[in-house]
């Protein structure tokens, strides 16, 4: 049984890196043209899309099945003010890790979510593992072009996110040996993340999507939203 959980949160986590080489491929293979840019801007979309569709499907509802009205709202401002102290510090540093942050703070949590359910119902765990890998993917190739443009090697940017990738196998552990019998402590964990994602989104990503005279970037969004909607109705 506990292969299982390591083989799914493996898949979910190995997307982030696979994410990051597709990207690394598109923008060395690829030609610029008004087309790859229009196609790189609607992925960012797609990717704020599932983001925001983790938030509305997983965080936090799961959140809110637990803690009180108060729990919620005190967990959800520090979310949002701690990462806009973040999202401030990095801004003073010329930095451009914006989505890098969104796609940890919804990966994190959900593969802990992923580990603590496994006991419970393996088959919401193997559907949440396809759910999380699925939105890992557009936000990772979004993540690693950020980062690129921050300064960051190619090499280094990858080994990075190789690193990151095994984040799922250990939250999913943590969440199944430490938290399965905790479930304030994951609920609280799972409304902060949610006010973090909300403020990296309207504050840095979502911004940062638009393109002038293309109507494709909202389309990219509103279908990013769908896939969460699958998923969740799959679930």
């Amino acid at each position: 049984m506990l292969f299982k959980l390591i083989l799914f949160s493996a898949f979910a986590g190995i997307t982030v890196f696979i994410g990051g080489l597709l990207a690394n491929v598109f923008d060395h293979h690829v030609t610029d043209s008004p087309v790859k840019y229009e196609f790189i801007h609607t992925s960012m979309s797609f990717g704020a899309g599932i983001i925001l569709s983790a938030l509305a499907f997983v965080l936090l509802p799961k959140g809110m099945e637990v803690l009180s009205v108060w729990g919620v709202t005190g967990s959800f401002l520090s979310g949002a003010i701690l990462f806009m102290l973040l999202d401030r510090k990095l801004a003073e540093s010329n930095s451009q890790q914006a989505t890098l942050l969104a796609m940890m703070m919804d990966f994190v949590p959900e593969s802990i979510a992923l580990g603590a359910v496994f006991a419970i119902e393996p088959q919401l765990s193997l559907l949440l593992a396809l759910f999380i890998g699925l939105q890992n993917l557009p936000e990772s190739f979004n993540a690693f072009r950020d980062m690129v443009q921050s300064g960051f090697s190619v090499k280094r940017t990858l080994t990075i996110f190789f690193g990151l990738s095994f984040f799922g196998v250990i939250s999913a552990l943590i969440g199944h040996f430490l938290l399965s019998e905790h479930p304030n402590l994951t609920a609280h964990l799972m409304i902060l993340a949610s006010g973090g994602i909300l403020y990296l989104l309207i504050q840095d990503i979502i911004p940062a999507s638009k393109l002038d005279k293309s109507y494709l970037t909202s389309l990219g969004a509103t279908l990013g939203f769908l896939v969460g909607i699958f998923g969740e109705m799959l679930i």
